[in-house]
């Protein structure tokens, strides 16, 4: 069952007033084909809030542990979410996200792996330039810009796409290009922070 289209309704009319979200640069997200969506995370409702301001359906990675919940175990599948285990490589979770990737979909993926206590970006791991290496398509990188404070505003700032062709033709490292994605991030954030 697909609950995704009931789901960013619900989100919109919940989180757009609450927050008073503003999105910025959602005309450069690509129409069509294999997007890897980087974004800060600075709190637990990140995923939905991308979700919502997002041009295009997203399929989020969540932490594993969320799908033993016995109400979201059958809520996030619907939503588009897959599991990925946390300080580990996760060969499964690897195979789906490249697969979703090349068949022509979005990945949002958080390149810190975890929820910045300070609010401030944090260093990005490896995987998301391995993301952007092995899969087809662009990188987009997103910043959101706090606080989550009631009725204060919230954005969601869209950059453009990061072409990665010319970092797997050189044979890039991972680390190399997360560095290049968590930059861009990084400039979105001082851009548009005031």
């Amino acid at each position: 069952m697909n609950l995704y289209p009931f789901g960013k309704w619900l989100c919109s009319v919940v989180f757009y007033p609450l927050y008073r979200i503003q999105v910025i640069g959602q005309e450069n997200f690509p129409k069509e084909g294999g997007v890897l969506l980087c974004t800060n995370h600075i709190a637990n409702v990140d995923p939905p809030i991308v979700g919502i301001s997002c041009p295009r359906p997203v399929h989020f990675m969540a932490k594993e542990e969320l799908f033993n919940v016995p109400i979201l175990k059958s809520v996030l599948p619907s939503v588009k979410a897959f599991p990925v285990k946390r300080g580990m490589s996760d060969r499964e979770a690897f195979r789906k996200a490249l697969k979703i990737l090349k068949s022509g979909e979005v990945v949002g993926l958080f390149p810190e792996g975890t929820r910045s206590k300070t609010g401030e970006l944090g260093k990005g791991l490896a995987g998301a330039g391995f993301f952007a290496l092995k899969g087809e398509g662009v990188v987009m990188p997103c910043a959101i810009i706090g606080p989550y404070k009631r009725f204060s505003r919230l954005k969601v700032v869209y950059g453009k796409p990061i072409d990665v062709t010319p970092y797997r033709e050189r044979r890039a490292s991972s680390e190399e290009v997360t560095e290049v994605i968590m930059n861009e991030i990084r400039k979105l954030i001082e851009q548009h922070q005031k």
